[in-house]
C-alpha cells in the first residue's frame, strides 16, 4: 500500500514538474494550439486582432478624408483612394479565417465579405472616370460589422 501511494505521488510531482517546465516556454500556447486545432485553423491574437483593427480604422480615416476631400486633382486623389483600398484589402486579407475557422467567430462570418467588398471598391476606383460609391460602402461594412458583434 505505501509503494502503491509511493509511485503514484512521484508520477503525480513528475507529472507537475512537466507541465511547470512547458508553461514555463514562451511557445506553450502555440504548441498547444498545433496539438489542438486542425492545421488550416486560423488562431488569431487578441494583439494581433487589435493591431490589425487599429491598421484598419487608420486606412478608414484615411479613406473618408480622401473621398470627402474636394480637390481639383482627380488623377491625385484617386491613386490616393486605390493604394488606401489596397493596403485595406492587404490588413483583411490577414485577418481572415482559414478554412477550418478562426478563434474569432466574426472574423470568419465577415471578414470575407470585407474583404470582397473592399475588393470591388478598388477595381471600381481603378476605372476611368473613378467610381467611389464601393468605396464609401467599405465604411458601412465596418459599422455594420461592429454593431452586431460587440
Amino acid at each position: 500500500m505505501g509503494s502503491q501511494f509511493a509511485a503514484r505521488l512521484w508520477r503525480v510531482g513528475l507529472f507537475s514538474l512537466f507541465l511547470t517546465l512547458f508553461s514555463a516556454c514562451d511557445n506553450f500556447a502555440a504548441l498547444m494550439r498545433q496539438a489542438t486545432y486542425p492545421p488550416d485553423f486560423r488562431y488569431v491574437s487578441g494583439q494581433e486582432l487589435r493591431s490589425n483593427m487599429d491598421q484598419l480604422a487608420f486606412q478608414l480615416q484615411q479613406l473618408d478624408g480622401a473621398l470627402g476631400a474636394a480637390t481639383d486633382n482627380q488623377d491625385a486623389q484617386q491613386v490616393q483612394v486605390l493604394r488606401i483600398l489596397g493596403n485595406m484589402e492587404r490588413i483583411g486579407t490577414e485577418l481572415r479565417a482559414g478554412d477550418s475557422g478562426s478563434n474569432h467567430p466574426f472574423l470568419e462570418d465577415h471578414m470575407g465579405d470585407f474583404v470582397s467588398n473592399v475588393t470591388q471598391a478598388r477595381v471600381a476606383a481603378s476605372l476611368s472616370p473613378p467610381r467611389y460609391y464601393m468605396a464609401g460602402r467599405v465604411a458601412g461594412a465596418c459599422v455594420n460589422c461592429h454593431q452586431v458583434n460587440r
